[in-house]
């Protein structure tokens, strides 16, 4: 009926839609005459019901009222069916179509109204007009335009490059031939970010690993490789071997009453970043570490030395939580992350040569170490030690990210960014050329479609190739600190496409719990390379979640999330029980790489997983981020703890607020449901609103309670520090294993930050101030 009257009212020239009292008709024909008509005789002074006190002298015979009433009411009623039939038929229309005229051609995209609850596969209702690209016709088109040609020619870029290292000369000039790619794709918008950095690189003389033993020194190995952000100079200490490096690991030791000071701590690559393992030991006490790759995890790996840099954290390490433009200036400051202790890699075969000359107990048979004569320190008589001379030095470099946009039709200020790394220390064929040459040919594809098939995404698509990405994720974190105020409202997704391909039987896969019913859609979709008759989402399994794996400070997707809440996805082909022994070494080499059964194919799969993601995001009137999954997040948390209640009852506190918050989220979570359910998705307004309390989700759940310089990594699910939810379980823990050392005060904050941190996301989901409460 709303529309009915929308009709009726502008079918007479647009009257008011509110009643009053009095209805003014407009001015006809430039006319002074206006009719005025009494609605309430009764509301009057001094009248009498029914009866007006005044009567024109001039009244018309009554036949001559009824005829008029009979023509009135039988004109009244046509109009009025006459505008039911406009007003539905117009929104009818509105419900298949959202036509919009383009540049006066006549030429209108449609694109339906859709909604994530919506099955892919659902037959649309025919709509008389142009054609209409519906998802399955786009997701179709996609797939149709990737081309395993063009990845072929973009990756083989890499194959004479010795290094691509961050601000040199073949990092600009790669940026610059992206640039030029972009432009040539014909993407609305172009443009470079420049940041001014420090990095630690190798310096003129060599770093050595040797021994000493009765005053003897005998040099181990002058590796190739080096870890940047180390301390540099000399240190000498007893060498102890950690496994992985793991706290658990370090714990194993520690329980065996052995002193762990100025000692030299060895372990294996795997679980952990290398920076992960580097604070370990820097808390252990020790004064320098050595990493290499055991033959085990990694095949074929003898005598590789794998390039890393040890900065616990993200981004320019001398500015922490500030951007590194060139026109901002700030006092000399360091990132508490910086390891302050000596680091190197060295190759496995040179480990064997350490291990030789070592006396001691020999690795335990459960570590599955294949490093022959392994052992894990030398005995207590023994003088033997390990010496480290690191020479690195600092510089001053700019670095250059490329940007590339598609913007959107309806709300081009909301956009998803897909990225990909584009330095690397050797030649990075797997580490940065299959990430740099999907994001080529999704810039090259979606903008076909957009230019030359009518398609017009309702938001906008940013292309971004990050430099710096080996120390770091560098250049991305740097954008991220500069444009910190805003990103947040309005970027709504990040697609990561680093290291996409590094083997060809199973998936891994690193996500906002927002995106994984998109990504396990999008995964039904798109067809295995290896087998073709299944999907990706029979490799993965039905249980996929489950094996979803944490994101690493050397995953560019890693701040984008922790630091600025913005969903992400990072996803790629690997080995099960193999790791790619060539990632980060100077044989990541486009001919190692082409060693991957079906290796284009595969990026051809990843393309088309990153486009659909893409698309659906931009596509849909209603984001298609599953905001109810961390409801279920929560109560999994709720799960963990839930065994501690009594051990903290003992203590004088509750976990009762904690559970009340996790039940507010989830009554807010079925508020915004019933919202969007019962809303008009034609509404743009209404739509963008609801949008933007979708988009909030994963920003809501950064803790507003530490400043984001000291603690950068604020997100309670997947952050760093004694915020996180993480943190709080280990502390609970302790309460059983080590009742003594749980500091009661620090447990008290962490209980009342996390209860209030969840409480804050569950009102900011709510929307309106006045639906809200203090209450559990």
């Amino acid at each position: 009926m709303d529309h009915a009257r929308v009709a009726i009212s502008n079918l007479f020239g647009g009257e008011p839609k509110s009643y009053t009292r009095f209805s003014i008709a407009r001015q006809m024909d430039g006319d002074n005459s206006h009719v005025e008509m009494n609605l309430s005789a009764d509301d009057e002074e001094g009248g009498e019901t029914g009866r007006p006190e005044h009567l024109h002298t001039s009244m018309p015979p009554p036949w001559r009222i009824d005829k008029n009433r009979c023509f009135l009411i039988i004109t009244a009623v046509l109009l009025l069916l006459i505008g039911f039939l406009i007003g539905y038929l117009s929104y009818r229309g509105r419900m298949q179509k959202d036509s919009r005229c383009l540049d006066g051609s006549g030429k209108c995209e449609m694109t339906p109204t859709a909604s994530y609850l919506v099955d892919d596969n659902e037959a649309a209702e025919e709509v008389p007009g142009p054609p209409v690209l519906y998802w399955p016709d786009l997701r179709k088109l996609l797939s149709d335009k990737l081309s395993t040609s063009h990845l072929e020619n973009s990756l083989r870029l890499r194959a004479s490059k010795y290094s691509c290292e961050a601000g040199q000369s073949e990092d600009e000039s790669l940026a610059m031939y992206i640039h030029e790619q972009f432009e040539r794709f014909s993407l609305d918008e172009v443009w470079n970010d420049e940041h001014y950095i420090k990095l630690q690189v190798k310096g003129s003389s060599d770093n050595i690993v040797s021994t000493l033993k009765d005053g003897k020194e005998e040099e181990l190995e002058r590796p190739s490789a080096y870890v940047a952000y180390s301390k540099s100079g000399s240190v000498s200490g007893k060498p102890v071997h950690m496994n992985y490096g793991l706290k658990a690991d370090f714990q194993k030791i520690k329980n065996l009453d052995i002193s762990l000071n100025e000692t030299i701590i060895i372990f294996r690559a795997g679980k952990i970043t290398l920076a992960e393992k580097v604070a370990n030991a820097k808390e252990a006490g020790a004064v320098g570490a050595l990493m290499y790759l055991d033959p085990y995890d990694y095949r074929n790996a003898e005598g590789l030395v794998p390039f890393g840099h040890a900065h616990l954290g993200t981004g320019d390490p001398f500015t922490p939580g500030f951007p590194s433009f060139n026109h901002t200036q700030f006092p000399p400051v360091e990132s508490s992350g910086l390891p302050r202790i000596a680091v190197q890699t060295i190759s496995s075969q040179a480990l064997v040569k350490l291990f030789s000359k070592m006396d001691g107990e020999r690795c335990p048979l459960d570590w599955k170490s294949e490093i022959f004569g392994c052992k894990v320190m030398p005995s207590s008589t023994s003088n033997f030690t390990v010496k480290l001379s690191v020479n690195n030095v600092m510089v001053d470099r700019k670095i250059l990210n490329i940007f590339g946009a598609i913007k959107g039709f309806e709300e081009p200020d909301r956009y998803v960014v897909i990225g990909a790394q584009r330095d690397s220390w050797g030649p990075g064929a797997a580490k940065a050329g299959v990430g740099t040459a999907i994001l080529l040919e999704l810039a090259r594809v979606i903008s076909d479609m957009v230019k030359k098939d009518g398609y017009k995404p309702r938001r906008s698509i940013i292309f971004a190739s990050w430099s710096a990405g080996e120390y770091g994720a560098v250049g991305a974190t740097e954008w991220l600190e500069g444009y910190s105020a805003t990103l947040h409202a309005r970027a709504f997704t990040y697609i990561n496409l680093d290291a996409a391909v590094l083997g060809v039987n199973h998936m891994k896969i690193s996500a906002s719990p927002l995106l994984y019913t998109l990504l396990e859609r999008t995964l039904k979709g798109v067809k295995d390379p290896v087998e073709e008759s299944k999907s990706l989402y029979d490799r993965v399994g039905s249980d996929w979640v489950k094996t979803v794996v944490p994101l690493g400070l050397d995953n560019a997707a890693f701040p984008v999330l922790t630091y600025s809440g913005i969903p992400v996805v990072s996803f790629g082909f690997y080995n099960k029980g193999e790791e790619y022994a060539f990632l980060g070494t100077t044989q990541d080499t486009l001919d190692n790489l082409k060693k991957i059964d079906k290796l284009y194919a595969l990026m051809r799969a990843a393309a088309e997983v990153a486009g659909q993601i893409a698309l659906r995001l931009t596509h849909d009137h209603e984001l298609f981020l599953d905001f109810e999954r961390y409801d279920e997040e929560l109560l999994a948390f709720q799960e963990k703890i839930l065994p501690y209640y009594n051990d903290v009852k003992e203590l004088g506190l509750t976990l009762n607020w904690l559970f009340f918050a996790r039940g507010d989220f989830q009554r807010a979570t079925d508020s915004l449901r019933n919202d969007i359910s019962n809303s008009d998705r034609e509404n743009r307004i209404i739509r963008r609103a609801l949008n933007d309390r979708i988009m909030k989700v994963e920003y809501d759940f950064l803790s507003p309670y530490i400043s984001p310089k000291d603690a950068p990594f604020r997100h309670i699910f997947f952050g760093k520090g004694s915020h996180t939810l993480q943190s709080l379980l280990e502390n609970l823990q302790l309460l059983r294993t080590s009742r003594d050392s749980v500091d009661v005060n620090m447990l008290k904050e962490q209980l009342a930050l996390a209860t209030w941190t969840i409480k804050g996301a569950a009102s900011a989901l709510v929307g309106d101030i006045w639906n809200t409460d203090n209450e559990f």
